[in-house]
């Protein structure tokens, strides 16, 4: 019997001689509208109120949070503010769209954000939707003292889910891949922003598919008939370190309560792609016990990167490269100080939310670093995986330890490697013309096993992918994911034999060409309440 998620795997693989199934042709007139709304539902309005915060990035990523924030109203509007909301419009020859804190393949945006509370200042206990067009909460469901008696200390639930449409639109079967992706930027941009108002946000990994499906609504169909229903994804527990939750409790309560709104229409047509429902239904999660992470909590902190910026400054500014310079060379101190941070420790975002020790690892195809031979390099992102890895790789690579002594980093071959980085990459010049691009190579084995972790695979690159976009925006740089890549002509070229390693999400790092053309407006440009009060 076959396993749906390796036939999924390899049907939607990109190949030299064709790539994955797609739509072809896109329907502009049919693209899904970029948010989902509740119609009907009450609304309650945030305040911008980011700009307030003192945090400061470079604190952040050594772990140094500020004095936790009281939860309340503005508290959770600047979370939500910093994490899945609007960071600017962009404009051309009069045709707007939004650009968002957490990135999105093609910037379609197909995660979606609930918040469950129990009952807070200015906020009434309950499961609300976040709109991120409008800033706002739409009050999905109201609920009563039992409910808000399943917590404990001081926190919040957020559940994500994926609308699979949104991405399929436009990238076919490729879509399921993508989606998982951008939900692991989501958590990540969560946890950054929990950290920049001293609360930490943790994955509840016991959580079912069907439990958050429960508690956001998501299974409630006279919600969502004739419209693109939502598959729920990850369950975070968002507060201080008193917070805690009983999941299991609350699950039981939201079947027998109220809500609120219907959701809205995206697309008037849709395109099916049955291989998408397949992976989906084999990578269901059921709830289980989980295991603990034990990520290190020794490593010493990433050295500072090249401009020390408020926290709340750098999440917004954060954008998607689209093409590089081809000239920009990375001092070799920014160099080490962005993958230092791609090491996972255990007090500081986004690596705190994570209930896993590291499964996907970097190979980096290095061009202009100063001190750096342009080359194949391999950062083992828990130094566990070396013997493994040794023996999946080619046998004559080096193996030749560079970096600080901390740093896991191994140069295996000394080679001008642009063309093949290019090539890898759909032929796309940002690989070639970046200071380094790079292939998050991820231990597929773990799929085959319990299939829910297909997913949880892509998430962590993901994760990855955002501390990535962060840390070269801190450099003066810029990033830029790459889900188009071939996937088995990057195994080839480290030497990948079966399924045990796979390449899940290949990203470039360089200096940016701005795009003249476009003009830049605030991503609230009609809103004036700039203060916590």
């Amino acid at each position: 019997m076959g396993n749906p998620v390796r036939d999924y795997h390899q049907a939607s693989k990109h190949r030299l001689d064709r790539y994955a199934p797609g739509p072809g042709v896109l329907d502009w007139a049919n693209q899904p509208y970029p948010w989902r709304i509740y119609e009907g539902a009450p609304r309650l309005p945030f305040a911008l109120a980011a700009d307030a915060l003192e945090a400061r990035y470079n604190d952040l990523r050594c772990g140094v949070l500020p004095a936790p924030a009281p939860l309340d109203c503005p508290h959770l509007g600047i979370l939500f503010e910093l994490s899945l909301a609007l960071s600017a419009w962009k404009e051309y020859r009069g045709i707007g769209w939004a650009l968002r804190c957490n990135p999105s393949s093609g910037n379609l945006h197909p995660t979606e954000a609930y918040m469950i509370t129990p009952g807070l200042p200015g906020i009434e206990p309950g499961v609300y939707h976040y709109l991120s067009r409008d800033h706002v909460l739409e009050q999905r469901m109201a609920t009563h003292e039992e409910w808000s008696s399943a917590f404990r200390g001081n926190g919040i639930l957020v559940a994500l889910s994926s609308i699979y449409w949104r991405e399929a639109w436009k990238y076919g079967m490729r879509a399921y891949r993508y989606c998982q992706h951008d939900c692991g930027h989501a958590i990540a941009a969560l946890a950054y922003a929990a950290a920049a108002l001293g609360w930490q946000a943790q994955v509840i990994d016991g959580a079912a598919d069907d439990d958050i499906a429960r508690l956001a609504g998501l299974d409630r169909a006279t919600d969502f008939a004739l419209v693109e229903r939502e598959a729920p994804d990850v369950l975070l527990l968002v507060g201080d370190l008193t917070a805690a939750v009983e999941v299991e409790r609350l699950v039981e309560h939201a079947g027998g309560c109220a809500w609120h709104g219907g959701a809205n229409r995206l697309s008037d047509e849709h395109v099916a792609w049955p291989e998408i429902d397949r992976v989906r239904a084999a990578a269901h999660k059921p709830r289980h016990r989980p295991a603990a992470a034990n990520l290190p909590a020794g490593l010493p902190n990433p050295v500072a990167p090249g401009f020390d910026l408020p926290a709340a400054a750098l999440f917004r500014q954060r954008r998607s490269a689209v093409a590089f310079d081809g000239m920009t060379r990375m001092p070799t101190q920014a160099f080490f100080a962005l993958l230092a941070a791609l090491l996972p420790r255990a007090n500081t975002p986004p690596w705190n939310a994570w209930p896993r020790a590291p499964e996907v690892h970097l190979a980096l195809f290095v061009h202009r670093i100063d001190g750096l031979a342009p080359g194949l390099y391999l950062l083992l992102r828990d130094p566990a995986a070396l013997p493994e890895l040794q023996r999946a790789l080619r046998p004559e690579w080096l193996w030749e330890k560079f970096g600080p002594p901390h740093l896991p980093l191994y140069l295996l071959l000394p080679k001008d490697l642009r063309q093949a980085a290019q090539l890898v990459s759909c032929h796309q010049e940002i690989a070639a013309t970046s200071c380094f691009a790079l292939g998050m190579v991820a231990h597929f084995a773990l799929a085959e096993h319990k299939r829910w972790r297909y997913r949880e695979l892509f998430w962590e690159c993901g994760m990855v992918g955002q501390v990535l976009y962060l840390e070269a925006e801190a450099a003066g740089l810029r990033g830029t994911g790459i889900g188009c890549f071939f996937d088995d002509e990057m195994h080839e070229l480290l030497g990948l034999r079966g399924h045990d390693w796979q390449s899940l999400y290949h990203f470039a790092v360089g200096g940016p060409v701005e795009d003249v053309r476009l003009t830049t407006l605030p991503p609230y440009l009609a809103r004036r309440d700039l203060s916590l009060g």
